[in-house]
């Protein structure tokens, strides 16, 4: 009996501690519409539909939010309850799949505090936390995360690659209250590391000391030129040379085209530009390092990671091609508690996605390789008539002139 108080003890400090802010999949069909409002910003967004795509692992619970015009911003957010994450980790999590073999646009989510007029968000509403992949090109294929610090954004200094196939992935966003964060990629960590080293939210704790300088006598070559050494004395030859083998040409007129000269080619005797050996430098101090002091403007902050009022997420992006889709948003303080989440949905259908889209291609294959196949028996069919119909009037050709010479010959020589 102790042990199974124990047991409900912990769980129930364990549902105290995990709290699920947000959590969308998008299963209830178009009762979506009652908790996501779109813009009124622009009057030409582009037109959200509820689709599991052309591919999916379960045709419902792969139903998630899909452009569907290309060449269009969009913008959508939905609302819960204000929080902060004082004192406590903040989990950002959501899949997106680019079946549309994106060419350039977003696929990030914006987390805005609870003030937000949804109706008219747009690109320069102001927001915390801006996460997710982004695709232009061949240049730009990279996770953004981007932090509001005091009224400004501020984005992460490292590289992190996206993934840029069509298949469905989930990324998550760790903010940690000790400053760090962790970002993954299809539960898998992909980076990690403090917000004041990875980002510019703070000015440098050291700079360079603005009092040193450099001495004037510091040296900091390795090398130096050998006193010593000298040029030798057969050394300068010209670099090019006349064509000892030219011949003047018999036809060369001096009057017409001046006195001849021959040709030049490069000499096999010329070294180069002479320079002395180099010996080591008996005055060499090393590099010389600027000295830092600590930076004055600089104050810690243990605060970075937080964020009061959180209340809004929302898709605000804009697309080339239309056909990401939004599905298995969560917002929430426990990181074991998300990874299940991703586990649950996600995990659970990546595996018969994958199946039906290679399936999908494997079928389009080979009906290309089919008409390709056709499409060279219908040129060869082509060329066999082709060959058939020269053939016939070659034919034809020899009959009629075997006909004209037996007319020729039957008629008598003074009709000829």
């Amino acid at each position: 009996m102790q042990f199974l108080g124990l047991v409900v003890v912990i769980s129930a400090v364990f549902c105290v501690y995990a709290n699920v802010y947000f959590r969308e999949e998008f299963l209830d069909g178009d009762e979506w519409r009652s908790r996501w409002v779109n813009s009124k910003h622009k009057s030409d967004y582009g037109e959200w539909k509820l689709t599991a795509g052309n591919f999916y692992g379960d045709a419902e619970k792969d139903k998630g939010l899909q452009t569907s015009q290309d060449a269009r911003f969009y913008a959508v957010s939905a609302r819960f309850d204000p929080f902060s994450n004082e004192r406590k980790p903040l989990v950002i999590q959501f899949t997106v799949k680019h079946e549309q073999k994106i060419d350039c646009g977003g696929g990030y989510v914006k987390v805005f505090p609870s003030d937000l007029d949804q109706t008219d968000m747009h690109g320069d509403s102001s927001y915390y936390i801006m996460f997710g992949p982004d695709i232009c090109g061949y240049s730009t294929k990279k996770v953004h995360v981007i932090f509001n610090y005091k009224g400004k954004n501020h984005l992460i200094k490292k590289e992190i690659k996206c993934k840029d196939d069509e298949l469905t992935h989930l990324y998550t966003l760790i903010l940690n209250p000790d400053q760090t964060y962790e970002v993954k990629i299809d539960n898998e960590k992909v980076e990690s590391g403090s917000l004041e080293e990875d980002w510019d939210f703070l000015p440098p704790k050291k700079i360079k000391d603005p009092e040193a300088k450099k001495p004037e006598d510091w040296d900091d070559r390795p090398k130096i030129d050998d006193a010593d050494d000298t040029k030798p004395e057969d050394w300068d030859k010209p670099e090019n040379i006349p064509d000892p083998d030219a011949k003047k040409p018999e036809d060369w007129d001096e009057d017409m085209d001046g006195e001849w000269e021959p040709p030049m080619i490069p000499n096999p005797e010329y070294k180069g530009e002479w320079k002395p050996k180099q010996i080591d430098n008996p005055n060499y101090k090393g590099t010389w390092v600027h000295p830092e002091i600590d930076n004055p403007e600089y104050s810690p902050d243990p605060t970075i990671y937080k964020f009061d009022k959180i209340g809004v997420i929302g898709l605000d992006l804009w697309q080339v091609k239309s056909g990401t889709i939004f599905d298995n948003i969560a917002i929430t303080d426990d990181v074991k508690e998300a990874e299940d989440i991703g586990k649950q949905t996600w995990g659970v259908t990546k595996e018969p996605e994958k199946k039906m889209k290679q399936e999908q291609d494997d079928l389009k294959r080979k009906e290309e390789e089919e008409n390709k196949e056709q499409a060279t028996e219908a040129d060869e069919d082509e060329d066999e008539e082709e060959e058939e119909e020269e053939e016939e009037e070659e034919t034809k050709d020899e009959t009629e002139d075997t006909l004209e010479n037996d007319e020729d010959d039957s008629k008598p020589k003074d009709e000829l």
